[in-house]
């Protein structure tokens, strides 16, 4: 499978609701079991599991079998492979302005801060 397949096949997982749901229970409580998790949805245990094979074909959720019961996990790495292609420069980008901003406010607050006499309350609320 290409990167370009991968990638459709991430963003089909993710386009519907049901499916983000389920990888919000899955990050929750990693290592919920199948029928556990069904019981979070008001579809049937079919409907949910369908919905993870779509999540599991995009790479989106890993199981293991324990006995006879299958324990889901979220996988994150097809999201962080979006996050590397299109965000990461961008990101990077605003998270720099960001911290010029923040740096600035803080000097601003410190300087401010420091050019003001303080008074000083005795225990009595007189100032010293």
């Amino acid at each position: 499978m290409s990167s370009e397949d991968d990638m459709t096949t991430i963003f089909h997982a993710l386009a519907h609701e049901t499916r983000r749901k389920i990888m919000d229970v899955l990050k929750l409580r990693p290592g919920i079991g199948v029928g556990e998790l069904a019981q979070e949805f008001d579809v049937t245990r079919i409907a949910v599991m369908n919905h993870l094979a779509v999540l599991e074909e995009a790479g989106l959720v890993l199981s293991q079998k324990e006995g006879r019961v299958r324990r889901l996990y979220l996988n994150t790495a097809p999201i962080q492979m979006i996050n590397d292609r299109w965000l990461d420069d961008f990101t990077s980008h605003w998270a720099r302005k960001l911290t010029g901003i923040k740096y600035a406010a803080e000097a601003a607050h410190a300087k401010a801060t420091s050019a003001k006499p303080t008074k000083t309350k005795s225990k009595w609320g007189q100032g010293e």
